[in-house]
């Protein structure tokens, strides 16, 4: 039997050593580089968690009219990582309570409350390369919402994400540039 002379990297690792640990070096930093690029090959990633409404700019394409400073609208988004997402927006805080309870409202209070709040749920889907997520409404305060699609344009820097509303009020969309309906969140959490 012939022994083979051991190399100092041999004597440090043991026979083979060094391979394995090269092979394990570049599995490691195959899987990060895997983990980061897969967030970019799936843009959805990008939204998942919750999110806080911090501003609101320009007028509802809807109705013409804008929110005035005063009304400090708040709200929730959640987009979760199976798809769906979850919407509410509170058009105008302090406003006031139904005189004889919760489930007493005359028809003036409950149409006041009915325009000045929003909801929704359903799935969302992202097109990266046209800038758009679009909610796929399957249930809303408003039943007139349920199964309709929302297309906002988007944008996300660091932990803030900006939803344009492209809507023309005709039933049609605006190019990007054309729009000022926007909706700034910021992500709550990590």
């Amino acid at each position: 039997s012939t022994i083979e002379p051991m190399d100092r990297t041999d004597k440090l690792l043991g026979r083979g050593g060094l391979r394995y640990q090269v092979r394990a070096i570049g599995l490691l930093l195959g899987l990060a580089l895997g983990t980061s690029l897969l967030g970019q090959a799936n843009p959805a990633s990008q939204f998942v968690g919750m999110w806080k409404l911090v501003e609101l700019k320009g007028e509802r394409p809807t109705t013409g009219s804008a929110n005035a400073a005063a009304d400090l609208p708040s709200g929730t988004i959640i987009y979760d990582a199976n798809g769906h997402v979850a919407v509410q927006i509170l058009y105008k805080q302090g406003r006031p309570k139904f005189a004889k309870g919760p489930s007493a409202g005359t028809q003036e209070e409950k149409a006041s409350a009915f325009d000045s709040y929003t909801a929704y749920w359903g799935t969302y889907s992202v097109d990266a390369k046209a800038g758009t997520v679009t909610h796929h409404i399957e249930g809303a305060l408003n039943p007139s919402n349920a199964g309709k699609d929302n297309l906002r344009y988007y944008e996300i820097k660091g932990n803030r994400l900006t939803l344009t509303n492209p809507d023309d009020g005709k039933g049609g969309f605006k190019d990007r540039k054309d729009t000022s309906r926007q909706l700034v969140w910021e992500k709550v959490g990590k």
